[in-house]
C-alpha cells in the first residue's frame, strides 16, 4: 500500500526537470530581449526621420510603443549612431530646465535608414509566410 507521502513525492517534478524548465523560461526572456534589442537602432532611427527629438521624446515614443526601453540603454545607442554618421546632435536652450541635446539624422542616416526599411520589410514578408502556417 502506498502512503500519501510516497505519491506525493512521486507526483513532484525532479530538481533536474526544474532546472531545465528554468533554462528555458530564462533563454525565452533572453531571446525576447535580443529580438527587441535588434530593432531597437531602426526605432529610433525610424522616429528621428523627419522631425529632431531629444532623448526623452524617443524614449517616451519607444515607451507608448510598448518597447521596454531604459535611459541607460539609449543614451549609448544615441552615442554609437552619432559615431557611426548617422545622427548628429544639437544643442538648444529649453524653457523648463536645462538645454536640451537634439538629435537629427545625418544623410548617410536617411540612406542608412532606407536601406534598413528595404530590409525590415522582406524580413517582415519572410516572417510572416513561416509563422502562419503554425
Amino acid at each position: 500500500m502506498q502512503t500519501s507521502f510516497s505519491k506525493e513525492k512521486q507526483e513532484r517534478p525532479k530538481r533536474s526537470e526544474l532546472r531545465q524548465k528554468q533554462k528555458e523560461i530564462m533563454n525565452v526572456e533572453n531571446t525576447k530581449a535580443q529580438m527587441r534589442k535588434g530593432v531597437l537602432e531602426y526605432c529610433i532611427l525610424s522616429i528621428l526621420n523627419g522631425k529632431d527629438k531629444y532623448a526623452s521624446e524617443i524614449l517616451s515614443t519607444l515607451k507608448d510603443a510598448k518597447m521596454l526601453v531604459v535611459e541607460g540603454t539609449i543614451y549609448p545607442l544615441l552615442t554609437r549612431l552619432k559615431n557611426a554618421g548617422l545622427l548628429n546632435y544639437r544643442w538648444e536652450e529649453s524653457t523648463s530646465g536645462p538645454p536640451r541635446k537634439y538629435y537629427t539624422l545625418t544623410e548617410t542616416g536617411k540612406m542608412f535608414l532606407k536601406e534598413l526599411d528595404t530590409t525590415w520589410d522582406e524580413l517582415r514578408n519572410a516572417t510572416n509566410l513561416v509563422t502562419q502556417n503554425k
